[in-house]
């Protein structure tokens, strides 16, 4: 997509309109179920080719928010957000219960949750993941990285990391599916309970190969998240390194007000 310098849009005339097709969707002046303007309206609203009106749908379908339909033309996809709450996702009730924390989100807002397993296997840590764990950086800990779907769309993307010598011999940490509760059901099935979950957040734009993944436009809003889950015994034994789509969450959280 262009960009805006000094308020006008850079780029190809395709690109500029774009911009403004995808704009009036993040703004709600195309709400979810909506219909896209047909090829001929849009040709005669910018004074353009055909083959240009073209061009932009292209990239207005590349960006998530619309869906094809034959016969009828492109719609704005409904892409309600899923709310976080973090004083409640991490319950262990809700392990003991066999809800990971991502499946307990999603059920609280009454979307179909999917997660697709990309890797799970041996990786060196990298610096900042080494550091947080308490380990030399390329030490080799294993990763768990995850695809999940709200709805048939991409959120999220997350991997795990977890220091070796804890994992080592729990083995449906190495299975696709760990089980009822995730990994964190099974880490505290052998003895590792938790204490605590630390989160740092960023807003940043998503980069051309993270927006592809999660079929945004480029350079759309993403929120970089990493979470440290520290044990009673004050060992930290998983750093989540998770991207998600800005437009799908909504973060609450509860913070105590007395000591």
């Amino acid at each position: 997509m262009g960009t805006a310098v000094g308020g006008e849009r850079s780029g190809p005339r395709y690109v500029q309109i774009a911009d403004e097709i995808v704009q009036q969707i993040r703004a709600g002046v195309l709400k979810p179920g909506d219909m896209v303007p047909s090829e001929s309206e849009l040709v005669e609203r910018y004074g353009v080719s055909g083959g240009t009106i073209r061009k932009a749908m292209v990239e207005v379908r590349a960006s998530g928010l619309v869906e094809t339909r034959h016969g009828k033309g492109s719609i704005v996809k409904d892409r309600p957000p899923v709310r976080l709450r973090s004083s409640d996702r991490f319950r262990r009730s809700l392990r003991q219960g066999g809800k990971a924390a991502y499946l307990a989100e999603s059920a609280q807002s009454g979307a179909e949750a999917k997660v697709s397993v990309l890797y799970i296997g041996p990786m060196d840590a990298p610096e900042d993941t080494a550091r947080r764990l308490g380990v030399p950086a390329g030490t080799q800990v294993l990763a768990r990285r995850r695809l999940y779907f709200r709805n048939g769309t991409p959120t999220e993307t997350a991997t795990s990391y977890l220091p070796w010598d804890v994992v080592k011999d729990i083995p449906e940490l190495f299975a696709e599916n760990p089980g009822g509760g995730g990994i964190y059901a099974r880490l505290e099935d052998h003895g590792h309970e938790f204490a605590e979950f630390v989160e740092t957040l960023q807003a940043r734009p998503a980069s051309k190969a993270e927006a592809t993944e999660l079929a945004l436009s480029s350079g759309a809003p993403v929120v970089h998240l990493i979470r440290e889950a520290r044990t009673t015994a004050g060992v930290v034994v998983e750093v989540c390194d998770t991207l998600m789509a800005a437009d799908q969450f909504i973060f609450e959280y509860r913070i105590p007000a007395a000591d």
